[in-house]
């Protein structure tokens, strides 16, 4: 039962993971959320990329759109917030350091802010280097994140408005995440990525069996999103500079962290 906003369960009862996720593809290659709340009814749409991918998936399931989450001000992120907050009046959720590129904003947050969607904490996380103001929505009780263009399946953001300091430390927020964390991206770049990724670390048996299975995934025309932080750590390349495969296959043996990390990005930018 809830009382003065707090949840508190009878002896023996647990309290279950509620929360729905609905993935939509949209656009060529961007993947859309809609996440809903049954018990208060409540549902965000994590970005915009597509207004009627997002409300075929609403009206299929009867939902009432009460949110946007942008994680960051690119159209393919933003392009529907205007049209669907009209339809829709819902509230539309960005960064405060983006206030004048999120169209429609209603709520600014800023790194480390925690609100609730109806009884679920989300928890905001800055993570510049994309762009400047790139947020990822944590929802800690879930441990589910959307981290938009901040990090892929085998990939990350290329640096945009940035720096490879900045995409470092915000990876490393990311990669200090629980391992279960569920990694919902904002794209289909996976197959891509396997691609690259394997030549700055072939030696990599995790990764190699990784990549055969994205390819038969994509072959049968299914997602290879999402992921997890776990799985991401131990085969994304840009969340492994300190393994010494990558830094001699680079041959930057003992270099700083951020600087091989800057190298494979700088690689991947010309791959």
């Amino acid at each position: 039962m809830m009382l003065n906003g707090e949840i508190f369960l009878k002896e023996g009862e647990q309290m279950s993971n509620i929360e729905e996720v609905v993935q939509i593809p949209c656009l060529a290659d961007n993947y859309g959320y809609l996440v809903h709340d049954p018990d208060s009814k409540l549902t965000a749409s994590i970005d915009s990329p597509s207004i009627d991918p997002i409300e075929d998936v609403l009206r299929q399931n009867g939902w009432l759109l009460t949110h946007i989450f942008n994680t960051h001000h690119h159209y393919d992120h933003t392009g529907a917030n205007l049209e669907l907050k009209e339809r829709w009046k819902c509230k539309i959720v960005g960064s405060a350091k983006d206030v004048d590129r999120i169209p429609g904003i209603d709520q600014r947050v800023s790194d480390l802010d925690i609100f609730s969607f109806g009884n679920h904490e989300v928890k905001v996380i800055d993570v510049p280097g994309h762009t400047r103001g790139h947020i990822a929505f944590y929802f800690p009780g879930e441990a589910k994140l959307f981290c938009g263009d901040a990090l892929f399946a085998l990939g990350c953001g290329r640096i945009f408005e940035g720096t490879p300091e900045q995409m470092w430390k915000s990876l490393q927020k990311l990669q200090d995440l629980p391992d279960d964390t569920k990694v919902y991206c904002a794209h289909e770049y996976t197959l891509a990525n396997a691609n690259f990724a394997v030549t700055v670390e072939p030696q990599n048996e995790v990764l190699s069996k990784r990549v055969q299975e994205i390819k038969n995934l994509r072959d049968k025309g299914k997602p290879t999103v999402p992921s997890t932080i776990g799985l991401e750590k131990s085969t994304n390349p840009f969340l492994r500079p300190m393994s010494r495969d990558i830094q001699a296959n680079l041959n930057m043996l003992g270099a700083e962290l951020v600087d091989v990390f800057a190298e494979t990005r700088r690689r991947k930018d010309n791959f």
